[in-house]
């Protein structure tokens, strides 16, 4: 079974770091999902906590992950 996409339909990036304030992937691994093999999806999805904590340091001022799509309704 494939992995599914951490996307939740918010696609804002931040300028600092270039990664989506809702996902937490770059633009790159957004586009090329669905060629990634699963073991790469994985990877990206283990990698999800650093990332938010990376964007909580550089940008504090965003809203991210559920936070971010309920300020975009």
């Amino acid at each position: 079974m494939a992995v599914k996409s951490p996307c939740i339909d918010v696609c804002a990036f931040d300028g600092k770091t270039k990664l989506c304030v809702g996902c937490f992937r770059t633009l790159d691994e957004i586009r090329g999902w669905k060629k990634m093999t699963d073991h790469r999806r994985h990877q990206v999805i283990n990698d999800r906590a650093r990332r938010q904590a990376k964007l909580q340091r550089e940008s504090p001022e965003l809203p991210l992950g559920a936070a971010a799509l309920n300020d975009s309704i």
